[in-house]
């Protein structure tokens, strides 16, 4: 199992949140997705290493950025 973290621009609400939770968990071989909209941050739990060109095209189709949390 692979853990990532996302750092996720533009979530201003609980909506927001769930929406990025929803889009992260559409994506194939991603077993969990919580995301923290304080820190607006997102965990991403997956079987293999994450396409991360996709995990932020995916995003930004939903009107938010992310980028990889160093």
């Amino acid at each position: 199992m692979t853990t990532t973290l996302l750092n996720i621009e533009g979530m201003t609400c609980e909506h927001c949140a769930k929406t990025v939770e929803g889009a992260l968990l559409k994506v194939r071989d991603v077993r969990t997705a919580v995301v923290n909209l304080a820190e607006k941050k997102a965990v991403v739990t997956s079987g293999s290493d994450l396409e991360m060109p996709e995990i932020i095209r995916l995003l930004e189709e939903e009107g938010y950025r992310a980028s990889l949390s160093l």
